[in-house]
């Protein structure tokens, strides 16, 4: 399964069509994982940079989605080198937000938070207000574009491995009536836990914003209890490792009950956890177990061009390993909206105006 150079349309994978029209909701996409190639090779040419493995925007779908098969986070990583090499100027930011809210939109997304650390875009001289500012504008084109039928929010996220967390927890709250939803935390887990960053969140929560951390990725349910019971995380990105600490008869541990019972919502991306090592395959990917027993889980991308994916795709997957229908689809997008970092009613408006007769439509 690999893109074509409009990553909102899936090239090899055949997605039913009641799939397309299904409204749906992504809570964990990455913005510097989803350009389209040919805007990389654009952008690379307008900037100078010359270390792309190929100018051919399909060559270059495919390396990344082939350097990404690692099994390995650290290695899935390494391929953001060259999409954030050209992502320096507040045109090329905001060229890219635009194109982002279109393919989503085009893919029957009707509300998104899209991802990215601000810190990772000052190589040209921009600041870090001015990054976001870039960003925002725009998503606000994008959304123009599309003709109002989709929603985007941004979360902005400190780095694991640096220093600069709660400046860029600052940044969020500078920034929250302007677009931005809330704060995350992302970068290699191994090494790097999420209480490094413990005044980041406690600024965040002094100042009433929301905030996710990944966790439970690379590392396993001691990542995902730091994350909630000592950083205070209202979702958590991707989390999948929770299962360790459930039992093989289903048995939750005391974590895992916390999380379940507290409607903690996982964001869980099925096809960027196979390329990262966790999970084998989409038939043993503990999505289906974790919905059977009472999480409150959301489907999400991560990064559409270096997963080769979308979010009308990883339905396919999950119709194609487990036999969900529309309902369960409903279930997601419900659960996803019900965690995003809106205010009530614009998430019930979402839920009430958009989700529930588009999918009575199905």
């Amino acid at each position: 399964m690999h893109l074509s150079d409009n990553p909102a349309t899936p090239a090899a994978t055949t997605v039913s069509e009641w799939i397309r029209r299904a409204p749906k909701a992504v809570l964990h996409d990455h913005l510097d994982g989803g350009l389209r190639p040919a805007t990389i090779v654009e952008l690379a040419r307008e900037c100078g940079y010359t270390a792309l493995p190929t100018e051919d925007p399909a060559e270059l779908a495919v390396w990344f989605r082939d350097a990404a098969d690692s099994g390995s986070l650290e290695r899935y990583l390494e391929t953001f080198a060259h999409t954030c090499a050209v992502m320096q100027t507040r045109e090329a930011l905001a060229r890219i937000a635009a194109e982002c809210a279109e393919d989503l939109a085009a893919d029957g997304v009707v509300y998104a938070e899209i991802r990215y650390a601000p810190e990772q875009h000052l190589e040209g001289g921009l600041t870090l207000d001015e990054v976001v500012e870039a960003v925002n504008d725009g998503f606000r084109e994008g959304e123009r574009r599309a003709g109002g039928r989709i929603t985007v929010r941004t979360l902005l996220t400190g780095m694991r491995h640096t220093d600069r967390s709660l400046e860029i927890a600052e940044l969020t709250v500078a920034h929250r009536d302007n677009g931005v939803a809330g704060f995350d935390i992302a970068g290699g887990e191994i090494g790097n836990p999420p209480a490094r960053h413990l005044a980041a969140f406690q600024h965040l929560k002094r100042e009433n914003c929301h905030f996710t951390i990944h966790a439970g990725e690379a590392v396993g349910a001691e990542s995902i209890h730091e994350a909630v019971q000592v950083c205070g995380t209202e979702r958590i990105g991707h989390g999948v490792r929770i299962t360790d600490d459930i039992a093989e008869d289903g048995t939750l541990g005391r974590l895992a009950s916390y999380v379940r019972d507290n409607r903690i919502a996982l964001e869980v991306c099925p096809t960027s956890n196979l390329q990262t090592g966790a999970a084998k395959d989409y038939a043993s990917h503990p999505i289906d177990e974790l919905r059977r027993l009472g999480f409150r889980i959301t489907l999400n991308t991560d990064n559409r061009l270096v997963s080769g994916t979308t979010m009308s795709e990883e339905f396919q997957h999950m119709v194609d390993a487990f036999g969900y229908g529309p309902e369960v689809f409903e279930e997601f997008t419900v659960a996803a909206l019900e965690a995003a970092f809106l205010p009530l009613p614009e998430r019930q408006r979402l839920v009430d105006e958009v989700v529930r007769p588009g999918y009575a439509a199905l």
